[in-house]
């Protein structure tokens, strides 16, 4: 089995704070920044834009993992492919034309990602697996961070899971939403090999951040 890579959720990092707390992020030897981009309309949020990853990406060399969650997302995808080589991961039901989609992302330098909504089923997908080279399934609604795990999203890894397998294909499966310290092991049982760690693991509240860094490696290790 490989490594099991960490992601960092800025959306739950504290921006007052943000710079000390990449630094610990770098020490730390996450794998991943995530960052949520949300435009109000397809999720009823709002929060990262093109203008933080730009300085993240001048600030750190730590990969960029890009998730649109937005509609028409290739008017976007040339704007966000530029910062380093970043995973950008559209939800293809905010396309007219994913496939088209993944292959732009792949012409503009990056690395072409799908998000899978609670809603959608892996077969849905299935057509578009050939042109991926990351899976994120939502373990929750999207939107919105300290939500409940959605139970049944731990079956839709395990036959993910058996499907890149039996297909034979290079695709690493994320999962994204209350990748708690009590779902973890669950989460790598059911065949997670990144996880999206935020409010619940490594940003929770009251605790120290380069700890739980240790910690979450500790516990996949």
């Amino acid at each position: 089995m490989s490594r099991i890579e960490i992601a960092a959720s800025l959306m739950c990092a504290d921006y007052l704070n943000l710079e000390a707390q990449i630094q610990v992020l770098e020490a730390g030897g996450i794998d991943y920044l995530h960052i949520d981009i949300m435009d109000g309309h397809y999720v009823p949020n709002f929060t990262l834009g093109p203008d933080f990853c730009r300085r993240l990406a001048e600030r750190t060399n730590i990969p960029l993992d890009i998730h649109l969650m937005i509609e028409n997302p290739d008017a976007y995808i040339p704007i966000f492919a530029v910062f380093g080589n970043p995973a950008l991961y559209i939800h293809p039901e905010t396309s007219c034309h994913p496939l088209r989609s993944l292959q732009l992302i792949h012409k503009c330098g990056a690395r072409p990602g799908i998000a899978l909504d609670p809603a959608m089923s892996v077969e849905t997908v299935r057509p578009l697996l050939p042109y991926a080279e990351v899976v994120c399934v939502m373990m929750v609604n999207p939107g919105f961070a300290g939500q409940e795990l959605i139970p049944t999203m731990i079956d839709k890894i395990v036959y993910l899971s058996r499907l890149i397998t039996e297909e034979g294909r290079e695709i690493k499966i994320e999962v994204d939403g209350n990748v708690s310290w009590q779902n973890i092991p669950r989460l790598v049982e059911a065949g997670a090999q990144i996880l999206v760690a935020g409010s619940s693991s490594i940003f929770e509240k009251g605790s120290d951040l380069k700890t739980n860094i240790h910690r979450l490696y500790e516990l996949v290790g």
